[in-house]
């Protein structure tokens, strides 16, 4: 990668997420390139059936914690790159293929759903992996393994 070079990151929070943020910013600080951290502040869609955006606030809330997530991710990696934060008003999946269509690589967590729950809510890095426009790495935190 050159310096150039553009890495997206999807944050929602979770320990999956945040394990996708050390990734990046490890791969980052060793290849080269620029963080975004993006997150979703739309209810996320169960089974093809987009439920209704969130009322006023979500996104602000979502700025929270994205803020919150980048904060303690580089502090604890001791990293003081410099990591762009996105808030979009729409679903995971389709945010992160939106904005992955500028990126290079996207990196995505996993929560480690599985059976018929993952089956249910659908996973958003299965569907970044079949339709993303850029390589995609999905990063599994080791705690949830």
């Amino acid at each position: 990668m050159t310096e150039a070079d553009r890495i997206l990151v999807g944050v929602d929070g979770s320990r999956g997420s945040r394990a996708a943020l050390r990734w990046a910013l490890r791969y980052a600080d060793r290849a080269g390139g620029e963080i975004t951290a993006l997150i979703a502040s739309g209810i996320p869609a169960m089974i093809d059936i987009a439920m209704p955006m969130p009322g006023e606030g979500a996104a602000e809330h979502a700025a929270a914690v994205l803020r919150q997530v980048v904060a303690e991710t580089r502090a604890s990696a001791d990293d003081g790159r410099h990591v762009r934060r996105l808030v979009v008003e729409d679903h995971g999946a389709p945010a992160l293929l939106a904005e992955a269509a500028s990126a290079d690589l996207l990196v995505v967590g996993h929560r480690g759903r599985g059976g018929f729950a993952g089956a249910l809510l659908g996973s958003v890095a299965q569907h970044c992996v079949r339709h993303a426009p850029c390589p995609v790495v999905v990063v599994r935190d080791a705690l949830s393994s």
